[in-house]
């Protein structure tokens, strides 16, 4: 029960900016205008060039802004917390660190999900998590299976993967640097990024699960069922904390987006991760996340102490 679609491209965007031209004079001697192509092109670098050093500075503000926060879900008690849960949804059980080698094809479109976090071969993040492990440690056992996961990346497909492909990423989890290499990905692409906005959003640790959850089962896509579609749904139904509304009402008003965006893309499966898990916390006013901690997941029953 993974996302699918294409990984966010962060976007810059691109100013509309008027160009002038002189027309030159009968003189010989005159200055020749610039093709007017040549000229156009110039001016929408220096565009390009403008909106990207606008967005550093925006992001460099950003990111002295969240260093003055409490860590919330990055410190390490609740970064394990985090894990545990998440691990839960993905592979029924709360000791993530026995799933690394975890793979198989769950049916649900997205090929095989293997690792801690369900990165799949149809929605290319296994496929970034593979070739940027490859760049450090080139004779790894998956690096021979680059070209059949760029090929297979998007759909559901096996081809050129069986039948060595699960022996081989089971055979990698046993290698330290893997392992490593899965939990840089995990942050990288979900964890660090997740907390990250949350944060901005004023939300407490709680609110940095809700999207970090959210972040590894939609994907941080641009499609209609990513990560971020989502948010931009609940936000113009309720106001971040940031902005200056209730955080329970708006996490309420973000889950609820959530949970109508999963039983519409899978509706043969429950929405536990909501109903039952992170809207009991919510319930009880566990906006910090604390333990104890009691959920279910798919019927099954969980509890941290």
């Amino acid at each position: 029960m993974k996302r699918a679609g294409v990984l966010l491209l962060a976007a810059v965007p691109v100013i509309a900016t008027g160009v002038y031209f002189v027309m030159p004079t009968d003189s010989a001697d005159a200055p020749q205008a610039a093709p007017p192509s040549v000229t156009a092109q110039s001016a929408r670098e220096d565009a390009k060039d403008r909106a990207e050093q606008e967005h550093e500075r925006e992001r460099e503000k950003d990111d002295s802004v969240v260093a003055d926060m409490p860590p919330g879900l990055a410190a390490p008690a609740k970064k394990e917390l985090a894990q545990r849960l998440v691990a839960s949804a993905e592979h029924s059980t709360t000791d993530w660190r026995a799933t690394y080698g975890a793979v198989e094809d769950e049916g649900d479109g997205c090929g095989y999900t293997a690792g801690i976090i369900g990165f799949c071969t149809g929605t290319h993040d296994l496929l970034v998590l593979v070739e940027r492990y490859t760049e450090e440690h080139p004779d790894n056992g998956l690096a021979s299976y680059l070209p059949a996961l760029r090929k297979v990346d998007g759909s559901d497909s096996h081809e050129g993967l069986d039948p060595g492909f699960p022996a081989a990423w089971e055979a990698e989890a046993q290698v330290p640097a893997f392992r490593e290499a899965q939990e840089a990905e995990r942050d990288r692409v979900y964890f660090e990024p997740a907390v990250r906005l949350a944060k901005l959003d004023g939300l407490g640790t709680l609110g940095q699960f809700v999207y970090f959850d959210a972040m590894v089962f939609h994907g941080p896509d641009t499609d209609a069922d990513g990560f971020y579609a989502l948010r931009e749904r609940a936000l113009k139904q309720a106001k971040t904390p940031a902005a200056g509304g209730p955080e329970e009402t708006y996490l309420n008003t973000f889950l609820d987006v959530r949970r109508e965006a999963m039983l519409t893309r899978y509706p043969e499966h429950d929405a536990s991760r909501v109903d039952t898990a992170q809207r009991r916390f919510l319930k009880a006013g566990n906006l910090d996340l604390d333990t104890p901690l009691a959920w279910e997941m798919y019927g099954d029953h969980y509890r941290l102490p």
